[in-house]
């Protein structure tokens, strides 16, 4: 926003007119136009705010890694619990005209996490912070993005929540001004808000990592454990210009599923299954089966979220993957020592320069195609 200051001015006195018939006259008009141009411009940046990043109690290991890449502190936040679970929250620094980020991601204790998120921004809002935007790696209740139908006995019929669209309420009602995070699971959530949503894609770390890691990537097949994900599957497919396939359900009853049919052929190929989460590890145990029975030599998954609840990791451990490779949306130590095939790749150097970019206005429309080194 420019400067009170400079914009009281009369124009004249900013941008000078250089209109002189001597010429040491006219460069000397031009040296003082220059310096009173700079003057200026100085008095806007010397406004712009300083940054500031906090973390929640989610994922430390992520936030600090982001501001490693920053080059900056982690601002001091102190998270605690009354004896009756009431979360509180205390910022330690102040914020008042700080560009403020808020990292907080949307695994383990989730509805925990969501109100320490929640209560952080308000925290800083009413601190007075410039802006104040959440960084949100896994977006919590995403699946829950429509109203399915549910089978009954006599008809199909839904009460279900749309309860993304209830958390992007709360965000917004919060007080943040920006959304950074990484793979929705159906993009159309940006929809919900009515502030910015930049929504980052793990897409060119998974590129990659394929070609450093799976060295016949050349005869590989990119495939989709369910129709919802063809169109992630065709955009890696078309940018290593391999094949793709995908595996099609068949229900015969609700909540039961009859058989996986899969389209296209990965006959004595590298099959790469890839989907943009994991939670109990069912489908993708029954589909890298299923590519096994086609006659795929390998399997690989990648995920961008790796949830892993419930029986996912013994599933995993039993099942015929080579590797199962997730990003650091998600907390993967625990995971990573109890399931030797969990790989893991770091984003945090993405969500870095989406900060870095956002906060000096810049676009971030580079990482959308564009791994930052």
């Amino acid at each position: 926003m420019p400067d009170t200051k400079c914009t009281e001015l009369d124009q004249n006195d900013c941008v000078m007119p250089v209109r002189s018939a001597n010429p040491i006259r006219a460069r000397s008009l031009i040296r003082d136009n220059l310096e009173k141009q700079a003057g200026c411009l100085n008095l806007i940046h010397s406004r712009m705010p300083n940054i500031k990043v906090f973390s929640g109690t989610s994922h430390p290991d992520l936030a600090q890694r982001i501001v490693d890449r920053l080059g900056i502190d982690l601002g001091k936040v102190v998270t605690k619990k009354f004896s009756n679970l009431e979360t509180c929250v205390e910022i330690g620094e102040s914020v008042r005209g700080e560009d403020v980020y808020i990292v907080q991601s949307g695994s383990g204790e989730i509805n925990d996490n969501l109100m320490e998120l929640l209560i952080m921004i308000n925290a800083c809002k009413i601190a007075s912070a410039s802006r104040v935007t959440a960084v949100i790696p896994c977006f919590p209740y995403a699946r829950q993005d429509k109203k399915d139908k549910e089978f009954s006995a006599r008809q199909y019929t839904s009460r279900a929540p749309i309860s993304a669209k209830l958390v992007a309420n709360m965000l917004s009602v919060a007080g943040a001004d920006h959304i950074i995070t990484m793979d929705l699971h159906a993009s159309q959530i940006q929809g919900f808000f009515d502030i910015p949503v930049d929504n980052l894609y793990a897409e060119p770390a998974v590129l990659k990592w394929i070609k450093e890691n799976i060295p016949e990537w050349k005869n590989s097949i990119i495939v989709s454990p369910d129709a919802g994900g063809a169109k992630r599957v065709t955009s890696i497919a078309d940018r290593l210009n391999v094949e793709f396939a995908l595996i099609h359900k068949e229900r015969k009853k609700a909540n039961e599923v009859a058989s996986m049919v899969l389209v296209g052929d990965v006959k004595d190929k590298i099959a790469i299954l890839v989907d943009d989460m994991a939670d109990t590890c069912g489908t993708i145990v029954h589909a890298a089966d299923r590519l096994v029975e086609a006659g795929a030599t390998k399997v690989y998954a990648i995920l961008t979220h790796g949830i892993f609840s419930g029986p996912a990791i013994s599933r995993i451990n039993n099942a015929c993957f080579e590797a199962v490779v997730v990003t650091n949306t998600i907390p993967q130590d625990g995971h990573m020592r109890d399931c030797p095939k969990i790989q893991c790749i770091d984003v945090s150097m993405m969500f870095a320069e989406a900060v870095r970019r956002t906060h000096n206005g810049e676009s971030v429309s580079y990482l959308f195609s564009n791994v930052p080194y």
